[in-house]
């Protein structure tokens, strides 16, 4: 499991850095993985600094720091 959540970061990474502050429906749209595996994957990004996660308007939001 630890590998498909480092696989889907990087995924994640990598689209961040081209699209910039996407919604979390997009990632999970993006990565076509579950929304559970998704999570994980950005709590680890979260963890390390790499990424803000933030609301609007009870929307979810991501973005590289």
């Amino acid at each position: 499991m630890i590998t498909k959540i480092g696989i889907t970061a990087g995924d994640i990474w990598n689209y961040l850095d081209h699209k910039g502050r996407v919604s979390l429906e997009e990632l999970l749209e993006h990565t076509q993985v579950s929304r559970d595996l998704l999570m994980m994957s950005l709590g680890w990004l979260a963890r390390e600094g790499h990424v803000l996660v933030d609301s609007e308007n009870g929307q979810h939001f991501a973005q590289l720091r």
